[in-house]
Formats: structure tokens, sequence, C-alpha cells
């Protein structure tokens, strides 16, 4: 009886030893063959005149990251939701913004005679799309659709997890858009050794989706010439248009801080009033 039970102590602890390893074994690959976690470099953190309580928009630098824009991410990327008469908020004239306007043909109709046709755009109209579909930007683009970045700066922020996301709230950051953008547009490197770049894609070790995407490196050093004196270099280009985007993404920044401000204002005076109210009635009651 003895030997039979040490029998069964010994089957079930080697079985369990055994079962053990094969759980370890199977539990091991599936470790290093775990999906990485993207992006695989955090943005890096950058000064923004619009950051914190009593941020603002730097108007020169919002002209210039149209200017990037225009000239270099329109070609790919549409911006439905921003209309051009917006641009006056940035300091242009109504007859710049007018004249800006003017530069692009948009589909109208029909007209009386029931036939689409295409005009020159109006300040109300709406920044023009590079492609007719998004059919058509994926065949223009490696099969992938270019994103519209009318609130690219909101939609493209990145968790920066715990407890980062703690501080965050005290600090009141909310820049992790723009550092997104500008952390991507200046990360493009070479893959490092032993990764496989796929055909027609770009290694980005900032990009939130992979490692590699299909939008290959968009700046140059030199590539828009600024009026103003600024660098002509990819570290301004991209800090410039990021600055942009942000705007186009929370046009009413300034003004939502402005208001912020003046309610702290308000409920610090109102909470000194209820202290001293509260002092007063309690003294009253203490007399009697």
């Amino acid at each position: 009886m003895k030997k039979i039970i040490v029998g069964l102590l010994s089957l079930t602890l080697f079985g369990g030893l055994t079962t053990a390893a094969v759980i370890a074994a199977e539990t091991k690959p599936a470790a290093e063959s775990e999906t990485p976690h993207y992006p695989l470099k955090e943005p890096r953190e950058q000064h923004w005149t619009f950051a914190g309580p009593f941020g603002y928009y730097d108007k020169a630098q919002l002209q210039r990251g149209l200017k990037v824009y225009t000239e270099v991410c329109s070609a790919c990327h549409s911006m439905k939701l921003v209309a051009y008469r917006t641009l006056e908020d940035l300091g242009y004239s109504e007859a710049q913004v007018k004249a800006f306007a003017a530069n692009y043909e948009v589909q109208d109709g029909p007209n009386p005679q029931g036939e689409m046709f295409t005009r020159k755009a109006l300040p109300s109209d709406h920044f023009n799309s590079p492609f007719p579909n998004d059919e058509a930007a994926a065949a223009s683009n490696n099969g992938a659709v270019p994103p519209d970045m009318s609130l690219l700066a909101k939609a493209r922020e990145v968790e920066r997890g715990f407890p980062q996301f703690i501080f965050d709230i005290f600090t009141q950051y909310q820049e992790g858009g723009p550092d997104y953008i500008y952390s991507l547009l200046t990360g493009y490197e070479d893959a490092p050794a032993g990764f496989t770049v796929p055909q027609n894609s770009h290694y980005n070790p900032y990009f939130d989706a992979a490692a590699t995407f299909a939008m290959p490196k968009p700046l140059s050093d030199g590539q828009v010439t600024y009026d103003d004196g600024s660098p002509q270099t990819v570290d301004q280009y991209a800090r410039d248009v990021a600055a942009f985007l942000m705007w186009t993404s929370e046009p009413h920044l300034e003004d939502r801080k402005h208001t912020g401000f003046m309610v702290m204002i308000f409920l610090l005076i109102f909470s000194v009033l209820i202290y001293l109210t509260k002092r007063s009635v309690y003294a009253k009651a203490g007399a009697h």
C-alpha cells in the first residue's frame, strides 16, 4: 500500500513538473514573438508657445507652417474641415485670404442645365483635397490612404502611460500631438541590423502603428523658402507645420485658456467670499 501511495505522489509531482515545463516552453516563444509596443521611440517633447495655462499661438510660426503644408503636405494630405476664411486668424487680411483661395478650384453645381462645374475657390470653401476619393488616394500612395490633417494633432496624440500621465495632469501637458508630428517628420533613420523593411515602406521608430509606413521622408533642408529669415531646415519645417496642425485641430485654444484663467480667478474669489461668510455666520451664532 505504501509503495502505491509513493508511486502516486511521484507521478503527481513529476507530472506537475512536466506540465509546468511544457507550459514554460510554450510561454517563452510567445513572449519572444509578442508584438512590440509602438511607437518604438517615445515622441520627443518640444517647447511650444501654446503650452501651459497661458499658452498662445505664434502667428508667424503658423504662417510658416501653412507654407510648409501648402508646398509639401497638401500634395497628399487633405484638410477638409478647415475653411480658407479661418486663415484671417493667422494675421492675413480678407483680400489675402481671397487671393489664396483663388489659387484652387472646387467642384460646384449643378448649374441650370443640371451639370456639375468647377470654379475658383472662395474664402467660404474648405481646403482642396488632392484626390477625388480614397480609392484614388490609395492608388497613388502604395495602397495607403494619407490621413486628413484637419484634426491630426489631436488624433495622433500618443498615450504616455503610468506614472507619466499623472504628472501630465498637474503640468497641463496637452502637446502630445505636435510632439508626435514633429518627432515623426524628423525621425526617419536606417533600420537596425537584421530588420527587413518591406518594399515601398520606410523605417521610422516614432510611427505609432508599426516600425515602417508608406510615407517617404517628406522634408529636406532648403525645400521651402521662408521670407522672414527663419532657418530653412527639416527641424524648423517640422516644428512649424506641427504648430500649424495644432491650430487647425484647436483654433480656439487661446480663447479656451483665457476663459479657463478667468474661471479660476472667479472660483478663487468666490471661495474666499464663502469662507468669510461662513466665519461671519458662525461668529454671530457664537455671540448668542
